[in-house]
């Protein structure tokens, strides 16, 4: 049986019709929003994956995260969260997230545990080797044959995610020029 373009856009308009004077659930239902997060501390925050910045409400109970939802009220998403923010409540709650600092030493084949003053400290220690090793101070134009005060470091790069918002992104940079960073890029889908 052969159905026509208008028959079918005659069948989906009823269709959909039949679904929206459908009965809304009751406010007081089991599953109504203000039941399902009753005791929980509510707290707004922005999903960290892409630069779109879509607006979350997390539920935590005891400080453990047991709901995060699309905020209703967020001017961008109003609700609405792509695949990866719905997802996030497994990335928050997962059992294979790592929770202290994993080092493997050069050469070795294990990863052992360290503590973040320790972690912290050799990151401060091994950024400072670096700038000291290749700070330039000056450079020659090829072109005009003047030497230049650049004051720059090479043998860094720093790169910033969807994670940080426009204050920690602004600090971000500015710490990464004060270090004499050239190498700086915000990438926000990594």
């Amino acid at each position: 049986m052969a159905v026509s373009r208008r028959e079918f856009l005659q069948g989906g308009a009823l269709a959909t019709a039949l679904v929206l004077s459908g009965k809304k659930a009751e406010a007081g239902g089991a599953d109504a929003p203000q039941m399902r997060t009753k005791g929980l501390k509510s707290s707004t925050t922005i999903c960290p994956f892409c630069a779109v910045g879509c607006g979350l409400v997390v539920h935590t109970k005891n400080g453990k995260i047991v709901n995060i939802e699309g905020d209703t009220q967020h001017p961008i998403n109003q609700g609405a969260l792509c695949s990866k923010g719905s997802a996030l409540f497994q990335v928050a709650n997962n059992d294979r997230r790592l929770q202290k600092v994993m080092y493997r030493a050069p050469g070795s084949d294990k990863f052992e545990e360290k503590s973040w003053e320790w972690a912290l400290e050799r990151i401060g220690q091994k950024m400072k080797e670096t700038r000291d090793k290749t700070f330039k101070a000056k450079e020659v134009n090829k072109k005009d044959n003047k030497e230049y005060v650049v004051n720059r470091t090479e043998g860094m790069a720093f790169l910033g995610g969807a994670g940080l918002d426009n204050e920690e992104c602004y600090l971000w940079s500015k710490f990464a020029r004060a270090m004499g960073v050239a190498n700086l890029e915000h990438q926000a889908r990594i």
